[in-house]
């Protein structure tokens, strides 16, 4: 038990409610896909939801059950019962990250960007913050600040309905017709839903990132690259990241999926069920070499110079391979990439002040 994570969790309850219901087809704030997903983070210590409980009746037993503790912010004449809430919040978060050391990660449920200097001074005192918010109410400027952030609607166990189609009407009771009975007809095509699915990211938008990730750690530490410490790196540079939108149930099996299309490679690690995760020094590399190569030696045939420019010859190297970049190989640019190319020997590469660019030959 002394190795879990020690959660606090505060819910600006009125934003998550209002959110959800203004922006997830008026559905019903529900508690529990939010406690499931914080299980599996850690164990939770603190549960506390700040509102107006006179105008969420009925939410009030939900969190109660979940054993949530409610703090009445009651709506006062002339004040922002708002305001008062958010303080309210923020006072008391405080106050836990200087009285209980203990708790390593705060969970701050809002979308408002109001709270991204506590998410800022709550990490300069060494605690992890996790952000949980409606995707359409959430500021765009508070998923960066925080470590990790949850869109509400993209939890297991949370169902947003269908939103009405268009120009749909309910249904009246029957009426008696005395008119001749026509041929019935095939219903018309129903009018497309206002709110569609969230596709399903690029699979090798991915790949480039993993790779690049990777490529990143290995040349920062030069030590073995982790799962879950590529995992970590992942939410750092992206707070919202999940390989559920990628198509994948867990972590582990996205990073199967990119071991089996030749992107990294994955040997057994210092823990059970953390492996090694590194970057193919074969295969895909070495092919992509030797097409960078054969393109080099193709163009030089039929210009005359003292080299190939580097500028344009990326687009070259794309006509004969227009799946290529160099980013699913972890390497940020194709200057990058040609330079390892030619510290392995398949090309030499120059500056070349005459031409004002590299120069590439065989």
């Amino acid at each position: 038990m002394d190795q879990e994570d020690r959660i606090a969790l505060f819910l600006d309850y009125e934003n998550l409610a209002l959110g959800a219901r203004d922006n997830l087809g008026g559905m019903t704030f529900d508690f529990r896909p939010i406690a499931d997903a914080l299980a599996e983070r850690g164990r939770v210590v603190v549960r506390r939801a700040y509102a107006d409980w006179s105008y969420f009746d009925e939410d009030r037993r939900m969190l109660t059950r979940s054993h949530v503790e409610l703090i009445e912010m009651p709506q006062r004449m002339g004040a922002s019962r708002k305001n008062a809430a958010d303080i309210k919040m923020a006072v008391d978060a405080m106050e836990l990250a200087f009285e209980r050391e203990y708790i390593s990660t705060f969970v701050l449920c809002t979308g408002d960007s109001d709270f991204t200097p506590l998410v800022h001074k709550l990490r300069g005192l060494n605690k992890r913050v996790i952000g949980v918010g409606v995707e359409k109410s959430t500021s765009a400027l508070l998923p960066p600040a925080c470590d990790e952030f949850l869109y509400y609607d993209r939890l297991e166990g949370v169902e947003v309905p269908a939103a009405r189609t268009r120009g749909s009407r309910p249904a009246r009771a029957a009426e008696p017709d005395h008119r001749r009975a026509e041929p019935a007809r095939e219903p018309a095509p129903a009018a497309p839903l206002e709110a569609e699915p969230q596709p399903v990211r690029d699979s090798d938008a991915l790949a480039v990132l993993v790779a690049q990730t990777v490529a990143g750690l290995e040349g920062s530490s030069g030590g073995e690259v982790t799962a879950s410490r590529l995992k970590r790196t992942l939410l750092r540079k992206d707070p919202t990241f999940s390989e559920s939108d990628y198509g994948f149930r867990a972590f582990g099996e996205m990073l199967r999926h990119l071991a089996d299309r030749n992107v990294i490679e994955l040997v057994a690690g210092p823990a059970k069920g953390d492996p090694e995760v590194a970057l193919p020094e074969h295969g895909d590399q070495e092919a992509a070499f030797t097409l960078l190569r054969s393109v080099v030696q193709d163009v030089a045939a039929t210009t005359a110079g003292e080299g190939v420019a580097l500028s344009g010859l990326k687009n070259q190297v794309r006509r004969v391979r227009p799946d290529f970049s160099e980013k699913k190989l972890g390497y940020r640019t194709f200057l990058q990439f040609c330079k390892a190319a030619a510290t392995s020997g398949a090309v030499q590469l120059r500056w070349s002040p005459d031409a004002d660019d590299y120069l590439l030959t065989v």
